[in-house]
């Protein structure tokens, strides 16, 4: 028997599991499953995926956390920073891209991970996931309060807190459909504000602001492009320096594999995620790249505002860099957009770990109340429960909103990091799998030629940057408790969950020749056609930017 003949008698036996599962699955809903079960539905239009991948790149951590990173990086180790987060980035993009548009499943990489990995693989990434985005909604909520403190520091943070939340989930509340018309029109407002700033940002760096001061590379010479860390002269302080960088940058990065949870509820799934994925090396090249070259130009290193331990003094580096200028009133404009930012990043994090969540149910590795979803689609138990969270913001009261925003921060990265770990571990699986069983690659929906050396790179450098995060705190007297436990407890726990889960199932890793292909196909090219083509220039330009 022929390579051919054994492929076609695979899908055809490929193509009977699927029929028989979707009778059990129908039959099991209509039996057993009762109300407590339900079915995500596709309500995201195709500018609503694209915005919301923009959204994903674009956030408090570009606005306001790389103030922290100019301090102690320096305006070269600020830029080199996110140069280098900013290439894994990509690399776990390309590779979270070919999987999810061929099977843009309800979960995305957590339900990838059970079919190419093991269950046990699944379960943490899953866990992992909901655990980051949790986290991370507390530590958009702080940062609100941290831009709201720009113009009044006499009411309590508790109050800024509370105003953010009920916008948060009143949003969500109303699903996935008005979740994506919110997102588009905060995510427009980033991209316009950012890209004002930028082009605000070299009119002022020549010159062109009301003191008409030509600043030119003056900071880069003075007080220099590298901070020397805690003292440490040479070039191990300037190295230090800048490897401090590294885990805040993925605080701003973490969120760009957004798009993958969004794919249970997109429309056009195959045509419209490639179209989002294609396009994140431009934002991450003119929206990162650009905002930190002009951040470093504008703001020296040793300004006092850059230090966000304490709330009064925390603003973002732009408002900072504006104010000095003398532009009256701009400041505030600009401190009202970012703090659409940090709305709009709040809600996708609520939306983000209740799909999380709804696909750990889903998969059942989390009590099935959580797969209870209302007529239109909305999982409701998994957005309240995670909503309930958010009341960690409420430490900034006491401890300093600027403070427990960088705690969030540092959990937050790492959390975030070892999830495009396991992203690269998954597509390395399944680009392995889909060599054995015979497939071409240049069939699917979208591929990229660095494959798989991409997936290896990301894979390495994640881990490199978890492990050595919180090297600080190992030199000589400068042990801090809350920085030791915030880098390192999020690296501890991705470990745990996998061997706990892995002696629990015992459950051995897919064999690349087991693995399944095929399941939820029909489905998906259902979901699938062919958009009429642009009238006119107008709408090529918009399709292309889209």
């Amino acid at each position: 028997m022929g390579v051919e003949d054994k492929h076609a008698d695979a899908h055809i036996v490929s193509e009977a599991v699927v029929e028989k599962r979707l009778d059990y699955d129908a039959e099991s809903q209509s039996i057993g499953a009762g109300p407590q079960e339900g079915k995500l539905q596709r309500h995201l239009k195709n500018r609503h995926i694209a915005m919301i991948s923009i959204g994903g790149v674009i956030g408090t951590g570009l606005f306001l956390g790389t103030a922290s990173s100019l301090a102690a990086g320096g305006p070269i180790g600020l830029l080199l920073g996110y140069i280098v987060v900013g290439t894994v980035c990509y690399s776990v993009m390309i590779s979270l891209g070919e999987m999810v548009a061929y099977l843009p499943l309800p979960g995305g990489h957590i339900r990838l991970a059970e079919r190419f990995v093991d269950p046990a693989f699944s379960f943490t990434m899953g866990w992992n996931y909901w655990y980051n985005w949790t986290i991370i909604l507390p530590a958009e909520l702080s940062a609100a309060a941290v831009l709201i403190n720009f113009w009044n520091k006499s009411v309590n943070n508790a109050a800024w807190i509370s105003m953010c939340l009920v916008v948060v989930v009143t949003i969500n509340m109303f699903g996935a459909g008005v979740y994506g018309e919110a997102e588009f029109i905060f995510a427009s407002v980033k991209v316009i504000t950012i890209t004002g700033l930028i082009i605000l940002g070299i009119v002022l760096d020549l010159g062109g602001g009301p003191n008409h001061d030509r600043i030119g590379f003056r900071y880069w010479k003075n007080p220099g492009p590298f901070v020397q860390f805690d003292g440490i002269s040479g070039s191990k302080g300037q190295f230090l320096g800048w490897f401090s960088v590294l885990t805040q940058s993925a605080f701003s990065f973490i969120g760009t594999e957004i798009v993958a949870i969004a794919a249970g509820e997109a429309k056009n799934p195959r045509r419209n995620l490639p179209k989002a994925i294609k396009r994140v090396y431009i934002r991450i090249l003119l929206f990162y790249i650009g905002g930190v070259i002009i951040i470093g130009l504008l703001v020296p290193s040793n300004h006092p505002d850059l230090n966000l331990k304490t709330s009064d003094a925390a603003k973002s580096p732009f408002v900072i860099a504006i104010k000095t200028a003398g532009i009256k009133g701009l400041p505030s404009v600009i401190n009202a957009a970012l703090l659409t930012s940090a709305w709009s990043a709040a809600s996708s994090d609520l939306y983000t770990s209740s799909r999380a969540l709804y696909g750990l149910a889903l998969a059942g590795n989390a009590p099935k109340i959580f797969t209870k979803v209302t007529r239109n689609g909305l999982p409701i138990v998994s957005l309240l429960f995670c909503a309930a969270f958010s009341a960690l913001a409420y430490m900034g009261i006491s401890s300093g909103a600027g403070r427990v925003f960088n705690w969030f921060v540092n959990m937050t990265s790492i959390a975030g990091l070892m999830t495009w770990f396991g992203i690269s571990v998954t597509y390395i699986r399944f680009y392995k799998g889909f060599k054995v069983q015979g497939f071409d690659r240049s069939t699917l929906p979208y591929a990229h030629s660095l494959q798989p050396y991409a997936a290896w790179y990301a894979m390495f450098m994640c881990l490199l940057i978890c492990f050595f995060s919180g090297w600080s705190v190992f030199l000589k007297d400068k042990w801090e408790t809350d920085t030791f436990v915030t880098n390192y407890i999020p690296l501890a726990l991705f470990p745990i969950l996998y061997i706990g889960s892995k002696l629990y199932t015992r459950v051995p890793m897919v064999k690349p020749e087991d693995m399944d292909f095929v399941s939820g196909l029909k489905e998906i090219e259902a979901d699938c056609y062919d958009e009429p083509p642009p009238r006119n220039w107008v709408e090529r330009f918009w399709s292309w930017l889209m």
